[in-house]
């Protein structure tokens, strides 16, 4: 048989626990909505609307952009703009395609680098997707179709009304 003093240390154990779980629980189920408004505030929750609108777009404005694309000496890639020129409003999303074919009898590998004229509006183009960012690997006589997704920052210069982006591919050595 138990002493009483070690009985009433039990049950008093056994309520604390029984609040620390009733708490845990309680914490679990409110842990639900907090997740949520805190995905709200950060922006991170995926959005229920269908095309979603960009309150960011300056419509007082249009800026020119014309695509440019070359080969390094001894990459004799044929690599050519098929949008050559577009007008969008600082803040506007474009979708522009390339067209890379490798002429070499080879696979080839290779890196494409971004130059913009004006030179300060490298600055002021945000790319979403870019075959600029990894490496490009294409079989002999490969022929492949390439997209680039920006916008123009709308806190670009207000006199930058033209710009020019070039991509020019490097082959990987080794």
């Amino acid at each position: 048989m138990m002493a009483p003093e070690i009985t009433l240390q039990n049950r008093q154990l056994m309520g604390k626990l029984l609040v620390i779980t009733v708490l845990m629980l309680g914490f679990g189920f409110a842990m639900v909505p907090m997740y949520r408004q805190i995905c709200e505030a950060l922006g991170i929750t995926q959005s229920r609307t269908v095309g979603a609108v960009n309150t960011q777009v300056d419509t007082s404005r249009t800026v020119s952009v014309e695509m440019v694309a070359s080969s390094a000496a001894g990459l004799s890639w044929k690599f050519e703009a098929l949008d050559r020129t577009l007008k969008l409003h600082p803040g506007e999303l474009a979708t522009v395609r390339y067209r890379v074919e490798n002429t070499l009898g080879r696979p080839v590998t290779a890196n494409a680098r971004m130059s913009t004229a004006p030179e300060i509006a490298g600055r002021y183009i945000v790319k979403q997707e870019c075959f600029c960012f990894s490496s490009q690997t294409l079989a002999a006589g490969e022929v492949r179709e390439m997209p680039v997704v920006f916008r123009v920052s709308p806190d670009a210069p207000k006199d930058m009304d033209t710009v020019s982006l070039s991509y020019t591919f490097f082959e990987v050595k080794g």
